[in-house]
């Protein structure tokens, strides 16, 4: 029986470190605070996301010529993929996120999320 401070474990934990951090990010009133949070959350989808495709410790991610096909022998590169697409995008939107940001500070004085200083 393996412990629950295997490698998975720790890799879910930090998943739901990355989580509940963006959400508490999220619910704040700064805009910048919102973009951390929405970046710490997609971390976290990026890193769930990776974690489906199986903790495959020195497997090849595609399959070799003389190795018997079975799913044990190689890792699943369709979540790497995906996670490579998602790392991308996610920095495209945030630096769209920080842009919006800076002209709405600059417009409105303020950096709250509803424009309002309280």
């Amino acid at each position: 029986m393996t412990s629950f401070w295997s490698l998975q474990g720790l890799l879910a934990i930090a998943v739901g470190t990355l989580t509940a951090g963006g959400i508490y990010l999220m619910l704040r009133a700064r805009v910048f605070d919102v973009i951390l949070g929405l970046t710490l959350l997609s971390y976290a989808v990026n890193v769930f996301i990776f974690l489906m495709g199986r903790i495959q410790v020195g497997k090849p991610p595609i399959m070799q010529d003389g190795v018997a096909p079975t799913l044990a022998n190689y890792a699943d590169p369709l979540p790497q993929a995906l996670v490579l697409t998602a790392i991308v995008i996610s920095f495209a939107l945030t630096a769209v996120m920080l842009v919006v940001a800076l002209a709405t500070k600059a417009e409105t004085g303020s950096d709250h999320v509803d424009g309002v200083e309280r």
